[in-house]
Order: structure tokens, then sequence, then C-alpha cells
């Protein structure tokens, strides 16, 4: 009997090392047809999925509940397992830098625990040669067990979609990946038992984890271009996203739309492979023009926040503004490498500290990672300026009537930036506000 019918028999277990927003999910899906076990370091995380609670939204409590994953942060119980799935994060550093500690991290606890006759299959974005030269030297000294003879690798870059409920694991085609034939049968096969959509065989792992990269660069790219057009057009008096209405009744035009680029992947991935490419001698032009152009977002809002106050004659100094949305896209809890934040920092630049709120975010997370506390939408009223960071269902159900009650009676005009272009300006006429999108 081999691998993949052992696995299916239940006689192997598939593990799950990292219990994130990607890892997550694929623990789940996998249970309903195999004996899973899902690992992470983090021991609040794992009694919050042991006692039914799922603090990501991306799965719901109730199939937390019902799940048949054995949740665990014994990193020894990796032993029971013989197919090892890796989905951890990779961020970069301040300097832009990859940082594979994670990756790197997880190699290590997972070559300690790792028995003969594994396979090891990566999912975290990393730039082309990761998995083979820096990953496996990794597992190979902490097992002590040879990559090929003992043991072998695969890659199968996530696409998960956090907040996404239509696009989920199940439903895009999955790259997979190996280190010879023999392997990269059995990691389609594998995940050909929860990915209705099918796999595609990559014809090496170089060529998996290259076109992961490029995915999130080329949105990243399309993004800046959208931010680039918009800036330009502000200069203009012209309104962006009627620009873009109009050309994208064109049957070859790319429908993307100008924004906030954060959270994991679209904002972290280029730097992987333009890091990758400075290693061989070649300094990109385009990625990091692209890159350049999305990290400056948040300071240019802010700005345009301080030319409208300054318009409609309210002093900058002390304003009283509120940021509606803080996670890095919408319907999401996840405030990791948010761009709002940037906002927030620019106009403290200006001695105005805003009021942020954001029922839908992970509130412990944000207070940890940027000391900010979130305020209720009850507390928003008197204010000079709102900005809708964050296209939240919740903000896109509020009434015009709700939206005049956030600010100041006194003001003849209310200025209200709304960055994603939530609302139709013709409801927000100039003599009453002063409306802006990007």
């Amino acid at each position: 009997m081999d691998m993949y019918e052992k696995i299916v028999s239940g006689e192997e277990k598939v593990s799950l090392v990292g219990l994130g927003y990607v890892g997550m999910p694929i623990a789940v899906a996998f249970a309903r047809k195999i004996k899973v076990l899902g690992f992470d370091l983090n021991k609040e995380k794992v009694e919050l999925y042991q006692s039914g609670v799922d603090p990501t939204n991306e799965v719901g409590d109730e199939v937390i509940k019902n799940t048949t994953v054995e949740f665990t942060a014994d990193a020894s119980r990796l032993k029971e397992a013989k197919f090892h799935i890796v989905a951890v994060p990779t961020p970069v550093n301040d300097d832009h830098t990859p940082d594979l500690t994670p990756v790197e991290g997880a190699s290590r606890l997972l070559g300690q625990n790792l028995t003969k006759g594994s396979v090891v299959v990566f999912e975290s974005t990393v730039y082309p040669g990761v998995t083979e030269e820096i990953c496996v030297p990794i597992l190979e000294k902490e097992s002590g067990l040879t990559c090929g003879v003992d043991f072998k690798i695969g890659y199968s870059p996530e696409r998960i979609n956090p907040g996404d409920k239509v696009h989920r694991l199940e439903t895009i085609v999955k790259i997979v990946s190996g280190m010879d034939e023999e392997t990269l049968d059995l990691v389609a096969k594998v995940y050909e038992l929860v990915v209705e959509a099918g796999v595609y065989r990559a014809e090496s792992i170089k060529v998996a984890e290259a076109a992961k990269v490029i995915e999130n660069s080329q949105r990243d790219i399309n993004i800046a271009f959208m931010n680039e057009l918009s800036i330009i057009f502000h200069k203009m008096g012209i309104d962006t996203k009627a620009v873009l209405e109009a050309a994208g009744t064109k049957w070859n035009f790319l429908k993307f739309s100008p924004g906030l680029v954060g959270g994991h992947c679209i904002g972290v991935d280029p730097y992987y492979l333009t890091y990758k490419a400075e290693q061989l001698g070649y300094h990109s032009q385009i990625i990091l023009a692209g890159r350049r152009i999305n990290d400056d977002m948040g300071r240019y809002v802010a700005e345009s926040l301080v030319k409208n106050l300054i318009k409609v004659n309210i002093p900058v100094k002390a304003a009283k503004v509120a940021i509606l949305g803080f996670t890095f896209k919408e319907d999401c809890p996840d405030t990791r490498n948010t761009k709002v934040i940037d906002i927030y920092k620019e106009l403290g630049e200006y001695g105005i500290t805003p009021i942020v709120v954001d029922p839908a975010a992970d509130a412990l997370e944000a207070k940890r990672l940027y000391g900010i506390d979130f305020q209720s939408m009850e507390s928003i009223k008197d204010m000079d300026a709102v900005i809708v960071a964050v296209a939240h269902s919740c903000f896109l159900e509020l009434p015009k009537e709700e939206i005049d009650r956030f600010f100041h009676p006194g003001h003849e005009q209310k200025i209200l930036m709304d960055i994603k272009g939530l609302f139709d300006k013709k409801d927000y006429q100039e003599n009453e506000y002063l409306y802006w999108r990007l």
C-alpha cells in the first residue's frame, strides 16, 4: 500500500504546520476526507480552536466545533503524520528584505519531528529557491535524514484569499510541484482530494515558487498604475472612478481600482522577487516603482485630508478626525501590515490624533501591534472629517442620515474621504459635502 492509499484509508495522517488564515482552512478542508493534525506554536490560538472558536472568521465557529482536525501546540505530535503541509507567513523586514524567520522556524521544528518516508510540502510564498536551498538543509540538519532518500519535498503555493467566501481552497486551481515525478504525483493526488477546481502540475519546485510570487507582483503593479492615475486625475479635477467606469466598457480593459495595498501578499511578495533579482545583479525597475507608489498612498491620503481641511477653513492642528476601518482588507479581522496605519501616523505629524473605529477587526491584535484602542460607532460625533478607509459590509450599509450625524453641525461643508469609493457621490452634493475618493 502506497502513502496515498494509507492517507485515504486513515492509516496515515496529514499535518498542517501553521494554523492562520491559510493553514486552518486547509486543515478543515482535508479533515472532511482524511485524518488531520493541525499544529501551531500559538497555544492561545490552538485553545480557541479546541473550544470551537474561529478567531480568523474564515470558516466560522460552527465549522470549527464540528471539524475532526486534531488541534495541538505540541510539536512532538508531528511524528504522528507522514505528509506535512507548511503554511506559515513570510513577511518582510523594515528594510523590505525577506523575513524567512517563520518558515525557517517551522522547518526546524518539523525537522526535529520528521520520520523516514515523510513528504513535506511548503505553501508559504517565497522567492524561487527557498524551498530547496534554505528549507531542505534545515530539515536535513534537524532530522539527521537525507532529502531524496529518507524524505521528499514539494511546493504548492497558497491561493486562499482571506475574507473571500467565493474564491476558496476548493474552488481555485491549485499549483502543485515535487522534487521528482513520484512526489509530484503524490502531492497532486492528495490535493485533488479537496480541490474541486483541480490541480496544475508545475514542472519544478522553482517554477511553482516563481508562479506564486509573480501573481501578486502583477496585481501590485496594476494597482500602482491605478493609484498613479488617481493622483494625476485629482490634479486635473477629474473623478477617477468615473474614468475607470468609462474605460471599463472596452472588452480588454483590466478592471483594477486605486487603493491601499497592505496585507501579507500583494504588499509583500514583490519584495521577495526583487530581493532575489538583486542577488543576481538585476535591479528591478517596474516592480519597485509600483511598490514605491503603493507604499506612499497612506501619506497621500493624509496630505489630501489636510488640504481639504484648509480648503473649508478648519484648523488642521487637533482637528477631530475619524477613521472607519483599520484592517488590511474588507470583512477580515486581520490588521497585520495594514496601510491604514500610514494614514494614522501621517496625520499625527500634523497634530491630528484620529479616533479609529473597526467593528470587524481584531482589537487585541491592533492594540498589541500598533498601540491603538478602537472606539465605538457611537463615539463618532462632532467630527471635522471622516475617512472611510476599508470597505467593510457594515460601512456599506450606513445610510446618509447616519453619516450626517458624524459631523460637527456647525460646519458649512462636511469632509468625507471615501477611499474605496463605497458611496454614490451624487448623494453627497458639494453644497453640503466635500466628498473625496481615490
